[in-house]
């Protein structure tokens, strides 16, 4: 059983339990509940996806220009889009939460 789904059943557990008293069941579902993701605390998981995002932007541009250059022909509208998808999603990666500006 991994971590998450570990949690998820403890969670459970004290929630249908009715022999604990209200504010103690209430403190453990507080202190349960908000317990990190891997995302929040596994740095190579956000390494590995920027890692990807790029690999896929720096694939798009050099094969666009190849393919233009080799065949002087026009690149497809699907590898444009992908590309430029994979431009937002690294903005969106890398830039700062709004969270601390308030």
């Amino acid at each position: 059983m991994d971590q998450k789904a570990a949690i998820d059943k403890a969670i459970a557990l004290i929630s249908d339990e009715s022999g604990i008293p209200d504010t103690v069941k209430q403190d453990l579902l507080a202190t349960l509940t908000p317990v990190a993701s891997p995302l929040q605390w596994d740095p190579w998981i956000y390494r590995m996806v920027v890692g990807f995002l790029g690999l896929t932007v720096l694939s798009t541009v050099i094969g666009g220009m190849v393919i233009t250059a080799t065949s002087g022909s026009n690149v497809s509208e699907g590898i444009i889009a992908l590309g430029s998808a994979a431009v937002g999603a690294l903005a969106g990666l890398l830039a700062p939460s709004p969270k601390g500006n308030q």
